[in-house]
C-alpha cells in the first residue's frame, strides 16, 4: 500500500513541475486524492458491494471533482493533472503510465450493458476536454489533443485531433486526409484544432458573396437591356407612337 502511495508522488512530481514537495502533493493535489478513493472504491466492488463501493466514489467526486466509477480498471502510474470535471466509466480500461488532464470524458455512446467504455493503452496523453466515448481502443502512446471527440479505435503511436477526433501523426510522421491528399498539410498544433462551425459558416459565406455577385450581374444586364430599349424608341419615336396607339386600340 505504501509502496503504492509512494510511486502515485513519484508520478506527480515527475510529470508536473508546479510540485514543489512530497506534502505539497499529498495535500493539495485532487488527482491523487481521486485516485485513492478510487482504490478503497475499486476493492468494495470487488467484492460485489457495489452500493457502499458507489457510495464511495461519489464522495469522492464531492471532495475532488473527479468522478471515477469503481467498476473501471486501471493500471499503474495514471496521472490525472488539476482533474476537475474528470469523468471515467464503469467499463473503462486505462493501461499504465496514462496522464489525463481536466475536462476528459471516458464515456459510452449508448444504454448497451457490458463492456461500452473505452480501453486506453500504456503512456497515452488525453489533453484538456477531450472526449473518448465508446468501446474501442486507443492504442499505447498515442495523444489525443485539447478539445477533441473520439469515436472509433486509434492505432498505436498516433496523434489524435478535431471534431471527430482524426489522426494527423502516426509513427512520427503526418498524415493527410484522403479527401484532402491534394491539399498541403496543416502544421500540428493543440491550440489550433479544426473548427467545423467555422467552416460551415465559411461555406455559407461564400455561397452568400456568390450570389451577390450573381444579382449585381443580372442588375447591370437589365440595366444595359433598359438603355438599349430607350436608345431605339429615341431612334425611332414614330414606330413606338405607332405601338402605343395599337396597343391602345386591342384594349379598347
Amino acid at each position: 500500500m505504501f509502496s503504492r502511495l509512494r510511486k502515485d508522488i513519484s508520478v506527480v512530481m515527475e510529470r508536473d513541475p508546479a510540485a514543489k514537495s512530497t506534502l505539497e502533493v499529498i495535500l493539495c493535489y485532487p488527482g491523487l486524492h481521486g485516485l485513492l478513493i478510487y482504490r478503497v472504491a475499486h476493492a468494495f466492488y470487488q467484492r460485489r458491494w457495489f452500493v457502499t463501493a458507489r457510495l464511495i466514489s461519489q464522495f469522492g467526486r464531492f471532495l475532488t471533482g473527479i468522478e471515477i466509477h469503481p467498476g473501471a480498471k486501471i493500471g499503474e502510474g495514471l496521472f490525472i493533472d488539476h482533474g476537475s470535471g474528470v469523468v471515467i466509466g464503469e467499463t473503462a480500461e486505462i493501461g499504465n503510465n496514462v496522464t489525463l488532464y481536466q475536462g476528459v470524458t471516458l464515456g459510452g455512446t449508448g444504454k448497451e450493458k457490458g463492456k461500452r467504455h473505452p480501453t486506453i493503452g500504456d503512456n497515452v496523453v488525453v489533453s484538456s476536454g477531450a472526449k473518448v466515448l465508446g468501446s474501442f481502443t486507443v492504442g499505447d502512446n498515442v495523444k489525443i489533443g485539447a478539445g477533441s471527440v473520439v469515436l472509433k479505435a486509434i492505432p498505436p503511436d498516433s496523434t489524435v485531433v478535431g471534431v471527430p477526433g482524426r489522426v494527423v501523426v502516426q509513427n512520427g510522421k503526418k498524415v493527410l486526409d484522403e479527401k484532402r491528399s491534394g491539399e498541403k498539410e496543416i502544421d500540428l498544433r493543440h491550440d489550433l484544432l479544426p473548427d467545423p462551425v467555422a467552416d460551415v459558416l465559411s461555406c455559407l459565406q461564400l455561397n452568400i458573396e456568390k450570389l451577390e455577385k450573381r444579382v449585381l450581374e443580372l442588375e447591370r444586364q437589365n440595366i444595359q437591356l433598359s438603355v438599349q430599349r430607350f436608345r431605339q424608341i429615341e431612334d425611332n419615336p414614330a414606330d413606338h407612337g405607332e405601338e402605343r396607339l395599337a396597343g391602345s386600340g386591342r384594349s379598347a
